[in-house]
Formats: structure tokens, sequence, C-alpha cells
């Protein structure tokens, strides 16, 4: 395969396969995680708990700093760099068990892992940005379609249904040696694109910008200190990501609340294995539909409709839970506002991603992308200590049943109202037709690794 010239930007296959791979990596191990500490280590189910949160802080809690370097060192770098650090992480697992047998090294492990994935998702995103900008600034026709984002979702959903089953077939020669295979295939990944990703222009060059979304700049040979994380001094992105951190929470209780209704209603765990698998059909069959609607209705509606349909999912199920279902229509509440969490989230996360470049302006796009992940992981770890508390008291007293989803309704409905405050004006959001003149300012916030057309 000839190798992509470097001032060409990277294909949107490349980009979405490794977005797909990865995801393929990560649920081929990490969903028996939980597994090996009960089995292998004998730990308790609090033990095992608290594990699974060290390693999603980890992530989590390192999107920023992951952004920033993104930002410092060049997108394609923190690429390859997630890789190799994903691939050691997975290899420290295989270690752990197959031959150190220490539950030390098996946490450092899943802390690696977490480590590898904050680092490779904002610098994953910066690049679908620019690519998604410059195929609209060549063919306008293309506001009309898709994002890449949305395409990226299906793929990595896509990744996440097989991973498992790929997992399963591994595990009959050990966690060892499908911690071992992952480490082998983020190898593999790592060098693929090492070879495919182009690498950054010449600091000297002249770096047009895709319109709308920065300028045509001069490498200045590196970002000023002051600008390495303008993220945190954007109060309007901040208040932006503190709105939108609520679409995170809500998909998470497909983890938390959806396996609690799923015990109360009397269903088993193979009931929860199927509303899974229903997750993954909706977004891989209707991610493409529902983000050429959202691309139609424009962020000011968008969001709030995804938003709402969220919330409309959790009002049901606190309006069911102290209500006897007929006969065989038990699970008709908890099936509904599962649909009704994925539908919202479909709408309203490839929205909020694609808006990123238009509220930084520049080309210092990790440092946002690695802000808004950092916010959802927060709203996470705050949200799920509340929502597991009402669960809690839920569980003895029937008449506090609905209090977790009047909550969890309630949040997705404060964003809906409150969001469109803090999107970019309307001439921002239209503003994908002509790229502006280059200017001083912008000059000196010029990344290392921008592609030219």
């Amino acid at each position: 395969m000839r190798r992509r010239s470097r001032r060409n930007p990277p294909e949107a296959s490349t980009l979405l396969g490794a977005q797909g791979v990865f995801n393929l990596g990560f649920y081929a191990v990490v969903p028996f995680i939980a597994i090996v500490l009960a089995e292998d280590f004998a730990l308790g189910g609090a033990a095992v708990g608290l594990v699974l949160g060290v390693r999603t802080a980890a992530q989590q809690g390192m999107f920023l700093l992951g952004g920033i370097l993104a930002d410092r060192y060049g997108a394609r770098s923190l690429i390859l760099t997630g890789c190799a650090v994903r691939a050691a992480g997975f290899g420290t697992l295989a270690a752990s068990v197959s031959w150190q047998h220490s539950l030390t090294i098996f946490i450092l492990g899943t802390v690696i892992t977490g480590l590898g994935g904050a680092l490779f998702s904002p610098a994953l995103n910066t690049l679908v940005a620019r690519t998604q900008a410059q195929r609209e600034d060549r063919d306008l026709s293309t506001t009309a379609k898709p994002t890449l984002f949305a395409a990226l979702s299906v793929v990595g959903e896509t990744g996440a249904a097989i991973g498992p089953f790929l997992g399963a077939a591994l595990l009959g020669w050990g966690f060892g040696a499908a911690a071992g295979a992952g480490a082998a295939l983020f190898v593999l990944v790592g060098l693929l694109l090492g070879w495919l990703l182009p690498r950054p222009p010449h600091r000297a060059h002249a770096v047009p910008q895709p319109a709308g979304r920065g300028k045509l700049v001069r490498g200045s040979g590196g970002i000023p200190p002051r600008r390495r994380c303008a993220s945190l001094r954007h109060r309007g992105f901040i208040a932006f990501t503190a709105l939108h951190a609520v679409d995170l929470l809500s998909y998470n209780q497909l983890y938390l609340s959806l396996p609690a209704e799923i015990h109360r209603s009397g269903a088993d765990v193979e009931t929860l294995a199927w509303l899974f698998a229903m997750v993954s059909l909706i977004t891989v069959t209707l991610q493409l539909p529902i983000s050429r609607l959202a691309r139609r209705l424009g962020p000011q509606r968008a969001l709030p409709l995804g938003y709402l349909t969220t919330a409309a999912g959790f009002l049901l199920l606190a309006a069911c839970s102290t209500t006897a279902m007929p006969v065989g229509l038990e699970l008709a509440p908890a099936t509904t506002a599962v649909a009704l969490w994925i539908l919202g989230h479909l709408m309203a996360a490839p929205v909020a991603l694609d808006l990123v470049p238009r509220f930084a302006g520049t080309a210092q796009w990790g440092s946002y992308y690695g802000l808004l992940a950092t916010a959802g992981g927060i709203a996470v770890l705050l949200g799920n200590a509340a929502v597991g508390s009402l669960l809690h008291f839920a569980a003895f007293s029937e008449a506090l049943s609905w209090a977790p989803w009047l909550l969890l309704g309630t949040l997705p409905l404060i964003s809906a109202t409150l969001i469109g405050r803090t999107l970019p004006t309307p001439p921002q959001l239209a503003s994908t037709s002509k790229t502006p003149e280059p200017s001083a300012e912008n000059t000196e916030k010029a990344p290392d690794d921008t592609f030219t057309s």
C-alpha cells in the first residue's frame, strides 16, 4: 500500500477503522476484568467496584490532559502513544495472571489501560473534526449529510458489540491469552496507523485551516503556554460541557440503574443481555439517519430534542415505578425507556462533538475534546453516587421507587432548557464556506500537526 502524502489529511476510513478496532480490542478484554478479580483474586463486590472505578477515573480524569498533550505534541503522536500505552496495559494484565499472579500488578494494568484511552480519544476526535471540516470545505453538500462523528459512533458500537464475543472465545485459553491478544492487536494497530496517518507539515510551512473553524496560519514551532489549555478559560464552553455532561450520565445508566430496574421487575440476567443487544442494534441501524435529521434541525433544536427524548425515558420509569404492569408487559417500561435513552444519545452526542471546533475557533481542539469528555466523567462520578444512594433507598421503600428516575429525568430537562444559551451564535454556526484571512493572533495558535488539503 502506498503511503499517503504527508500533506494530505488522513482518510476518513483510516480514522473510523482505528476507532472500530480500538473498541474491538477494549471490549474483548475489559468486560471480563470483574470476573477475574472475583474468581482469580477472590475480591468481594465492593473491592471489584473500587478497582473498576479506579480504571474509569484514570481514563475519564485524564482526557483533558490527553487533549492538552495532543495540542502540544500533535494528534498523530498522541494516537500512536495511546495505542502503545494500551498495549502496555493489556500486557501488564496478562503478566499479572499468567506469571506473577499479583493483584497490585493487575490493578496497575487496569490504570495503564485507562490512560491509553485518555491519550487516544481526544486526539482521534481532533483528526475526525479536521477531516470533517475539510470535507465540508470541498463539498458544501456534505453539510446536509451525517457527520463523521455519527459514523464514528456506528463503527465504535460495532466493535463494542463484537469485542465481548471475541474475548469470550479467547477466554478458553485463559484471561492471560485474551489480554495478550489484545496487547498484540494494539501493537499492530499502532504500527498500521503510524504508516497510514500523514505526518504533520514542517513548522515553517503555511498551514491552512478548515473554513469557519480556524484561520490560515503559519506554524510557530509550538503553542504558547497560556494557549495550551484555552478550553479552561472559555466560560461559554465550560457551561456547555456542564450541561451536555448529562448525556454521558444518562447513557451510563445502562450499567447502573437499568440492572436495578431489571432486578426489580423480576427478570433475569439474560434479559439485560438482550437489552444491550437492542442498544447495539439501534445504534448501528439508526445513528446515521438520526444524525442526518440532526443536521437538518441544527444544534439549537437537535440538542434539546435529544435531551428531551432521554428525559422522557426516565420519566416513564418514574411514572410506572409504583404501578403494577399487566402480565407479559412487566419489561415494557424498561425496554421503552432504554430505547428513548439511546435515541436521545444518538441525537445529541454527535452534534456536541461537531460543535467543539466552532467553540474553539482555532486549531487547538484537543483540549476542548478532552474537557468535554472529562466533564462527562465527573458527571458520571457525582451523578452515580447520588443515583446509587436513591436506588438503595428505593430498594427498601416502594414509596421512593420513583425518586432516582425523577432525578435522572429532571437533569436532561434542565439541559434542554439552558443549552441554547451556551451555543455559538447562528452566524458562527453557519460559517463554513469561507476561509478567513491570516491574522497575527491566530499565528501563535497553530498546532504542530495540522494538515493541508
